[in-house]
């Protein structure tokens, strides 16, 4: 079970991790009213309104009018140029798309150094539990929110899910490096990008008949509320998870943590007025956007079957019948049964009795010196392997689409 715990649950991780914030859209079941409190948000204060009915009033009418005037190929040749937080914008951008991304790219005025510093020993420490949780937990259950499974189905990465998979590692594995927001780091890039991803997807999607038969009367995918489903369905879950795991987390990385997932929501054009201040106004939240809406659909079926072969090819020893038990662990049979995981009477005894161990014996060995050090290092050199095998070899690049899914 060492093996499986470090090596082939980190490689599941990095190959599903964050599969829901690239080209994400929230569920077609019927919302609740949103009556989450503003006061419980990073700003404090806020109009309340539903964020069902906001999208990206910035970054909306200037990426439809790139991708109208045909400017697509150019801006995504320009942005292959631009991979560090500290780099300038390169040269070929329209001049409209670069006025706003010269404003996305700053940190808004509350992000605190410290605080991500501190969020960054979380994934130096708790690694292999991230990376477990955000790909099968999160990543899969992404695929049982109906309409971010559906949005990602009929775009135009639901055509070659590997290059999607690679694309939505990419984002798990920037928010959670040490550098991740530092000057010489990545994730102000990798989240301006995925801005400009979600904005082309918005413009695109409502043209695909398919999205349009199946979009529970959504006429435009990826709402700030839908952007805030997946958030949860990563930062919330996983800190839930973490602490039912009896994962030992200072108060500080807690706080930590959460600062990293703030400011990654404002990056990504959430309003400060979504953004919950405290764990407890997560999971409040969450409890209203999330819990409520999870639910089968045949895209997220078609979505899941391919995301779980994937994993399996990282790993001959990650059988599916595994994988399947170790998923269900992880999002519970009300999402195995929604995204039509297996069930298995010999692997998910095992798991449930032997995990808890096993988390329990490598709690025990951080207090160590050198363990999270050393375990950072084999961790790394997995992600490494995990890009370089869903890369095909080649750089991962986060590029503006043109069109959807071809019918």
């Amino acid at each position: 079970m060492d093996g499986l715990s470090r090596r082939q649950m980190l490689a599941a991780g990095g190959a599903l991790g964050a599969l829901g914030l690239i080209a994400t859209a929230s569920p077609a079941r019927a919302r609740s009213l949103w009556t989450w409190s503003p006061s419980g948000s990073v700003a404090g204060t806020g109009a309340g309104l539903d964020p069902e009915w906001l999208w990206d009033e910035e970054a909306d009418p200037i990426v439809a009018a790139v991708i109208d005037r045909g400017d697509v190929p150019q801006v995504n040749e320009a942005l292959r140029q631009w991979t560090r937080n500290d780099q300038a914008l390169p040269a070929g951008l329209p001049a409209d798309l670069r006025d706003f991304m010269e404003s996305a790219r700053q940190l808004p005025s509350w992000a605190d150094t410290g605080k991500l510093e501190d969020g960054a020993q979380v994934t130096t420490k708790k690694g292999i539990y991230t990376g477990a949780l955000y790909g099968l937990g999160s990543g899969l259950m992404s695929t049982a929110i109906p309409r971010e499974a559906r949005a990602v189905y009929y775009s135009k990465g639901g055509a070659d899910m590997k290059d999607r998979v690679a694309k939505t590692a990419l984002f798990g594995y920037d928010v959670g490096d040490l550098k991740a927001y530092r000057p010489e780091g990545g994730m102000i890039v990798t989240a301006v990008k995925t801005r400009l991803v979600h904005a082309a997807v918005r413009h695109l999607l409502p043209q695909s008949p398919g999205w349009s038969q199946t979009n529970g009367g959504q006429t435009i995918p990826i709402s700030q509320a839908d952007i805030m489903v997946t958030w949860h369905s990563l930062a919330t879950f996983v800190m839930r998870k973490m602490k039912e795991w009896g994962v030992r987390i200072s108060s500080k990385e807690e706080v930590g943590y959460l600062h990293t997932w703030q400011v990654t929501a404002h990056m990504l054009g959430v309003r400060d007025e979504y953004i919950p201040a405290t764990w407890a106004a997560a999971n409040a939240q969450s409890k209203q956007v999330l819990d409520p809406i999870i639910a089968p659909s045949d895209e997220g079926a078609a979505l899941t079957a391919v995301l779980l072969d994937i994993v399996a090819e990282l790993d001959a020893g990650l059988t599916r019948p595994l994988i399947n038990a170790f998923s269900r662990y992880t999002v519970g049979d009300g999402v195995g049964d929604a995204i039509g995981l297996g069930k298995e009477p010999f692997w998910q005894p095992l798991i449930s009795a032997a995990w808890p161990l096993l988390v329990a014996f490598r709690e025990g060995l951080i207090p160590l010196p050198l363990v999270p050090a050393g375990a950072w290092t084999v961790e790394e050199a997995i992600r490494q392997f995990v890009l370089l095998f869903l890369g095909e070899a080649q750089r991962i690049e986060l590029t503006i689409p043109e069109t959807n899914r071809p019918s």
